[in-house]
């Protein structure tokens, strides 16, 4: 396993004490970051101990321990994964050939716009839940969102790193954007618009992680098998991490639809509001208000930047390697929407012309196979309420459907109709309430909120109970 440099005052394995010049640059970035850690980091909680995962290595099988540290004293640094000197590129016009240590030059600004945007998303992950230490429904689900807080962070580090590394006073000069955009400012906000929406509760941070971590995840999958072999080693080191984040989504929400069932049952009603439950319609709402921020993340459905990026080798689709069989000129086409006279219409187009649509349905799919384990376990509790993902089209910002209108069915409607709908389809202000008056923090090992049910098990083999944040 390779090993983590740890007397190094930025842990890394990329050799950063043989580089002086990238060593005084991350310094000052360090300076930088724990400044813009202090105002956005978690807030009321700097002198908590808490139970973290760290990088200790770069291997898989054991790439990281748990102790007790601060947040401020969290391992960041900077982390690729283990080097394959015999490694080839798998996709595009260099399929085949030695993967590349730079950048081409024509494709520099492509690359650079990639590293910033996806850079962009990192710190605003953590700015969004800032303040939801403050109702956490138990000392385990405090521990979970510190880590993410943690590890979010610290993929900022990773992409900053080949910012300063690769993309000389260009990249350097865009990582002062980085730590000076604000999630939701009206002046200067973060990039894409899903991640300046406010996450003002505890469930909003469990849909959050289970739909925008995906997509995190498959934005990184899409950049691991890049020909660019720095990014690709980069990526595949956040996406050990990553792991963890849709975990504490997916399984979260498992939680919680299983103390709904459990309150229905106990009290022979679907209406478990009175009783300190979250009605099952109530959260397939806010399914229905995250998912289409998240479809958004993957962009156009036709896009030549993403063809382009794609025919140099440098970011492919999900599990290109794994997947598919064709990695060149992808001439298969996939039936997508375009308009034309101002109508929709469903037209097949060459799919390297539309990696965006074919990334965004493998990613429908994952979520899909999400849904189907919470219904399954409704449907073994004798409940037969069923969420659904709402339809691609539904209540989209980017892309082809952005001025049209369609139900989260995908039925299309009319305008007013549409605005209409969305007080049955989005959750109503009156639910919002009710949600945020359950938010009360539970910080007492062992003990939980009424509206989640307890986790089945512990982090790094310890018990639920065990004391994973000391207050």
């Amino acid at each position: 396993m390779a090993q983590i440099d740890l007397t190094d005052s930025i842990p890394n394995n990329v050799g950063l004490a043989d580089q002086a010049g990238l060593s005084r640059t991350m310094a000052q970035f360090q300076a930088d970051y724990m400044d813009w850690w202090r105002e956005c980091g978690p807030q009321g909680f700097d002198a908590a101990d808490v139970y973290l995962r760290m990088p200790t290595g770069v291997d898989s099988r054991g790439w990281a321990t748990y102790a007790y540290s601060q947040l401020a004293d969290f391992r960041w640094g900077l982390y690729q994964a283990e080097l394959d000197e015999e490694r080839r590129a798998v996709f595009g016009r260099l399929a085949g050939e030695p993967v590349l240590r730079e950048v081409p030059g024509e494709f520099r600004d492509a690359m650079l716009k990639l590293l910033v945007t996806q850079a962009d998303t990192e710190p605003a992950s953590v700015e969004q839940i800032t303040y939801l230490g403050r109702m956490a429904p138990s000392n385990y689900d405090l521990r979970n969102l510190f880590q993410i807080n943690c590890e979010e962070g610290r993929h900022l580090w990773a992409i900053v790193h080949l910012l300063v590394a690769h993309f000389g006073k260009a990249g350097t000069q865009e990582v002062e954007g980085l730590l000076t955009r604000r999630s939701g400012s009206a002046d200067n906000p973060r990039i894409l618009n899903a991640f300046n929406s406010p996450i003002e509760e505890f469930l909003s941070f469990l849909f959050w992680s289970t739909l925008a971590d995906r997509d995190g995840k498959f934005q990184l999958l899409s950049m691991s098998e890049s020909a660019f072999d720095p990014l690709a080693r980069t990526t595949r080191f956040m996406l050990f991490e990553e792991a963890h984040h849709m975990f504490v989504g997916d399984d979260g929400l498992r939680r919680v639809i299983q103390r709904t069932a459990e309150l229905m049952q106990a009290h022979d009603t679907d209406d478990v509001a009175p009783h300190g439950g979250i009605n099952l319609a109530t959260l397939q709402r806010y399914m229905n208000y995250w998912a289409p921020q998240t479809i958004d993340l993957f962009g156009n459905e036709l896009s030549s930047w993403s063809e382009d990026l794609f025919d140099a080798g440098l970011k492919g689709r999900p599990y290109e390697a794994e997947h598919h069989d064709e990695h060149v000129r992808l001439d298969d086409t996939l039936p997508v929407d375009v308009v034309a006279d101002g109508a929709l219409v469903r037209r097949d187009v060459p799919q390297r012309k539309a990696i965006n649509e074919a990334s965004r349905a493998i990613y429908l799919r994952e979520i899909g196979t999400v849904v189907h384990r919470w219904n399954r376990m409704l449907g073994k509790m004798g409940i037969d309420f069923r969420f659904y993902v709402p339809d691609k089209r539904f209540n989209r910002r980017i892309g082809v459907y952005k001025d049209f209108h369609f139900s989260p069915m995908g039925e299309p409607v009319g305008a007013a109709a549409f605005q209409e709908g969305l007080a049955d389809w989005l959750p109503s202000e009156a639910e919002q309430d009710h949600v945020k008056s359950l938010m009360q923090p539970v910080y007492e090992p062992g003990k939980i909120a009424g509206w989640i049910a307890p986790p089945t098990r512990g982090i790094d083999g310890k018990p639920v109970a065990y004391e994973y944040v000391r207050l």
